[in-house]
């Protein structure tokens, strides 16, 4: 359960035990567990729908949208910022990309990728109806695009944030995506369209990072699974 933990420590602003994180082979337990994580963002996030329900349509939407942000304490977001300056910053070479990612500074690309992610979720979140599958669907899949993620694609800066993970059990990341599929295809028809929309956001992602890195980063992954998250809300929310 270590890694269980830890995963919830890292993924979430939620407390865990300051132990769970001990140990040298804890983070490479951590990544089976990214969908079981996603999924319990996914069901906080529901409970809060529920406690909103009586609220404008508008107004819950954005009140779901900074719970949720505060949730994760904002960390894929800074993932899709750096990722959106560095490709075209970048200007498709490969170092000048990577370097790029590791500067902290946001310039305006950083800006406008963050705002219009943010309101397509919020939009999405306002279309939705108050207790629909899509709030739990999303961030379920957008964390098992990650493990998913690990398990396919070389990850290209050593010493990086993400470095640790790439040890993890294949198996038990495999039975990671296992659940993640099974606790879908519960939302019906729903569930499987989210399901398609994931994957084809994370074949057009994996094959723009091969192309410019010949692999990901931990800022590229922030990216993935921002854009998984707005897909699903969005793509359930036109259906």
């Amino acid at each position: 359960m270590r890694g269980l933990l830890a995963a919830i420590g890292f993924l979430t602003r939620l407390p865990v035990p300051a132990q769970a994180f001990e140990g040298a082979g804890t983070p490479a337990r951590t990544l089976p567990w990214y969908p079981v994580v996603g999924l319990l963002i996914g069901l906080l996030l529901y409970g809060a729908s529920w406690l909103l329900s009586s609220a404008p349509p508008l107004l819950a939407a954005a009140l779901l949208l900074v719970f949720w942000v505060a949730l994760t304490g904002g960390l894929h977001l800074d993932g899709l910022a750096d990722s959106a300056d560095a490709w075209v910053g970048g200007l498709g070479d490969r170092e000048r990309t990577l370097a790029i990612m590791k500067d902290p500074r946001s310039g305006p690309m950083a800006v406008i990728a963050v705002v219009l992610v943010l309101l397509l979720k919020f939009a999405a979140l306002a279309s939705l109806p108050p207790h629909a599958s899509a709030l739990w669907l999303a961030p379920l899949l957008a964390r098992s695009a990650l493990t998913g993620a690990f398990m396919v694609t070389p990850y290209v800066r050593s010493g990086g944030l993400g470095s640790a993970l790439v040890g993890a059990s294949r198996g038990a990341s495999a039975l990671g995506l296992a659940f993640a599929l099974l606790v879908s295809l519960f939302a019906g028809w729903g569930g499987i369209r989210a399901v398609l929309m994931a994957l084809v956001v994370f074949v057009v992602w994996r094959l723009a990072c091969l192309r410019r890195l010949g692999g990901m980063t931990g800022d590229t992954c922030g990216a993935l699974a921002e854009c998984v998250e707005a897909a699903v809300l969005v793509v359930l929310a036109i259906g």
